[in-house]
């Protein structure tokens, strides 16, 4: 089954996701190339590893390099505006850099070892190393920005980016906190406060990416809040999707363990959503335990969430999110093609296999 299905249909004739994606990603590669080239030559091999172009050592990568969703997402953004695809371009670099640079420090701190079916980074060269290769993608995202050629747009640009990155910390260390708290009673997450959690984490920066590539094209800004905002809903349905994902997908697709996040007791919207049914006695003594689950546990407790209605919980909630970002993008006045090619590329986002 599909997670979620495209709440807005494109014209028989309109490019696939994939098509926008690839259309993006090549435009926007040679500017990545060359700011990487920029770093240390040891720091860009981790850069290049991250992206997905270089194996350990340097060697080209025969593997996929990640559908690029951030940097399509602000190529197509400028493109909405009015503007030519190039003037979005680096807002796409920056924020493709700052995503990476978010999960090299996000697969240290879950203890992630796998990233797209491969080692992540700081299994392959050492924590040390990948935080400072993080640390480099991060400073190298501002100073893109900072040399983009509309320098007349590129301080709003860069307090946007900046802002996104607050959110990004906030939704983090919510994320981080989140682990210590307990599953139920008056301490444990609510979903609403799981949600804004997730629009910090990871809709700010789909937001700040549909939003800086109206900026560097000169949008009004009731435009650019318009796309951020679409982007902050994106953000939620993805991460809910993600949510799903972690628990019922397939290792092949998602690149984890299935029941990966069961098994580290993350605190994802499913079982939130489960445990405040009104069917969650049994999933909650199972949770409870203090011993760590075992495989038979989270076979037992994924089955538990899907009873007690958190499987179905969170898809109305994906689709309420994506629901409200295809509506904005409605309200703003966008160009024609482009503003299509979005709401094809948000249907698709998250609509994944599991």
């Amino acid at each position: 089954m599909t997670l979620l299905s495209a709440s807005r249909q494109s014209p028989p004739d309109a490019p696939a996701a994939p098509q926008i994606l690839h259309r993006c990603r090549e435009l926007v590669a040679p500017a990545m190339v060359e700011a990487i080239s920029g770093l240390h030559p040891w720091v860009a091999e981790m850069a290049g590893y991250a992206l997905g172009r270089c194996e350990v050592g340097g060697a080209p990568a025969t593997h996929s390099q990640g559908k690029g969703v951030r940097q399509a997402l602000a190529v197509l953004g400028a493109e909405a505006a009015g503007a030519p695809a190039d003037a979005g371009v680096p807002g796409a670099v920056a924020v493709e850099l700052v995503h990476t640079f978010s999960l090299l420090h996000d697969d240290i701190m879950d203890g992630d070892a796998l990233r797209r079916g491969r080692p992540a980074v700081w299994k392959a060269y050492g924590t040390g190393p990948a935080v400072l290769a993080g640390d480099a993608l991060f400073a190298l995202a501002v100073q893109t920005l900072t040399a983009a050629p509309a320098t007349s747009h590129g301080a709003t640009a860069v307090r946007h980016l900046t802002t996104a990155l607050g959110d990004l910390v906030r939704g983090q260390a919510d994320d981080l906190l989140f682990a210590h708290r307990p599953w139920t009673g008056p301490d444990a997450v609510g979903v609403g406060e799981y949600e804004r959690m997730a629009e910090h984490k990871t809709g700010a920066l789909l937001g700040c990416a549909l939003a800086l590539g109206a900026q560097l094209a000169g949008a009004p800004r009731e435009t650019a809040q318009a796309l951020d905002s679409a982007g902050r809903h994106l953000g939620v349905a993805f991460q809910i999707a993600d949510d799903l994902l972690g628990i019922w997908g397939d290792p092949a697709v998602t690149g984890k363990p299935v029941h990966s996040d069961l098994r580290q007791g993350k605190k994802t919207l499913p079982v939130l959503a489960a445990l405040h049914g009104p069917d969650h006695r049994a999933l909650a003594e199972l949770l409870a335990s203090r011993a760590a689950l075992d495989d038979t546990a989270v076979r037992r407790a994924a089955t538990l969430v899907e009873q007690a209605g958190g499987r179905s919980a969170a898809l109305r909630e994906a689709r309420r999110h994506l629901g409200a970002a295809h509506t904005l993008l409605a309200s703003a006045p966008l160009a024609p093609r482009p503003a299509r090619d979005l709401r094809t590329l948000l249907s698709s986002l998250t609509v994944r296999t599991v």
